[in-house]
C-alpha cells in the first residue's frame, strides 16, 4: 500500500502564478516547481494552463492529485480543493526550508508580512505594513522600470552603491516622487537602487522589533532572492544592534505554494480519517 500521494499547491499573486507538485509522505519530497509571469493575460485561465502543463509533464490526471490547494488570489482557480490563507501557507513554507524557523518575513508584491511560528508551523501573530507603503516588491519593480532596469538585476546593482540615498516617503507615490527628483539632480542608480532596499529594511526590522520576533527568521517570498535586498537587511540589522539571523532558501519564491501543498496533504489527510470514523 503506497504510504504518500501527490499534492499540488498554487500561489496566485499579482505579478506571478507560482506551482509545485508535491509528493506527500514522510517526509514530503518535491517533485517538481513552476513560475509563470501573468502579464496582462487572465490568471484563472493562466492558473489552469499552469496546472495542466505540470499535470501532463507528469504523466498525470486531475484525479491523480489528493488535494490541488491554493494561496494567495486563490479565488481564480477554478480546480481548487480548497484555499489557505498567504501568512499560513508561508509559515509552512519556511517550515519546509527550515524546521528551526521561529519568525517569517513574507516579502510579497503588495505589502511585507513578519509572522511569528510555532514549532509546527502555525501562525502565531503578524504584523504587516499597508498596502500604500513604500516598502513592496511592486514598488521596487516599478521604481526599477522607471530607472530602465529589469527586477532581476536589481540585487547585483545595489550592491555597487558608495553613498546610497534613501528616499523620504513613507506613501509609495511620494517615494517615487523622491526618486525623480533623485534622477534629475544626478544621483546614481546604484545608489538610488542601495537606498530604497535600505529603507524597506528599515520598514521590516520595525516590524520584526514590534512583533518581538524571535530567530531563526527566514525571508520568503520574490524579494528574498534579491543579493541587495539581503545585504540592506543585514547592515540595518547590525547598526540597530539586533541579534537576528535572517536565513533565505534559493526556493524562497515557491515558500507559499510549497505551504499550500503541504497543508493540503495534512488537510487530505484529516478528511481520511473523519470519513473513516463515520463509516
Amino acid at each position: 500500500m503506497k504510504n504518500s500521494f501527490y499534492t499540488m499547491g498554487i500561489d496566485v499573486g499579482s505579478n506571478f502564478i507560482k506551482l509545485v507538485l508535491v509528493d506527500y509522505g514522510s517526509p514530503s519530497k518535491i517533485i517538481d516547481k513552476h513560475t509563470e509571469k501573468i502579464r496582462k493575460r487572465n490568471p484563472t485561465q493562466v492558473a489552469d494552463e499552469v496546472i495542466q502543463t505540470m499535470l501532463t509533464k507528469h504523466n498525470l490526471k486531475y484525479e491523480d492529485i489528493a488535494y490541488l490547494a491554493s494561496t494567495g488570489e486563490g479565488d481564480l482557480v477554478k480546480r481548487k480543493r480548497g484555499h489557505f490563507y498567504g501568512m499560513t501557507t508561508h509559515a509552512k513554507g519556511a517550515n519546509y526550508f527550515f524546521p528551526e524557523a521561529r519568525s517569517v518575513v513574507d516579502m510579497g508584491a503588495l505589502y511585507v508580512r513578519a509572522v511569528k511560528v510555532s514549532e509546527d508551523a502555525r501562525v502565531q501573530d503578524y504584523k504587516m505594513t499597508g498596502q500604500c507603503a513604500s516598502g513592496s516588491g511592486q514598488f521596487l519593480e516599478n521604481i526599477s522600470r522607471y530607472l530602465g532596469l529589469s527586477i532581476e538585476e536589481v540585487g547585483d546593482i545595489s550592491l555597487k552603491a558608495d553613498v546610497p540615498e534613501v528616499s523620504s516617503g513613507i506613501c509609495a507615490v511620494l517615494a517615487e516622487t523622491d526618486v525623480i527628483n533623485m534622477v534629475s539632480r544626478g544621483i546614481t542608480t546604484p545608489n538610488i537602487i542601495k537606498g530604497i532596499h535600505m529603507s524597506i529594511a528599515n520598514r521590516i526590522i520595525k516590524l520584526l522589533s514590534s512583533l518581538k520576533a524571535e530567530s531563526p527568521i527566514v525571508l520568503t517570498g520574490g524579494m528574498a532572492l534579491n543579493k541587495g535586498m539581503i545585504q540592506a537587511i543585514e547592515e540595518q540589522l547590525a547598526e540597530s544592534e539586533k541579534k537576528f539571523i535572517i536565513k533565505t532558501s534559493p526556493d524562497s519564491i515557491y515558500a507559499g505554494a510549497i505551504g499550500a501543498a503541504l497543508w493540503g496533504g495534512f488537510r487530505h489527510l484529516k478528511l481520511k480519517e473523519k470519513q473513516a470514523v463515520a463509516s
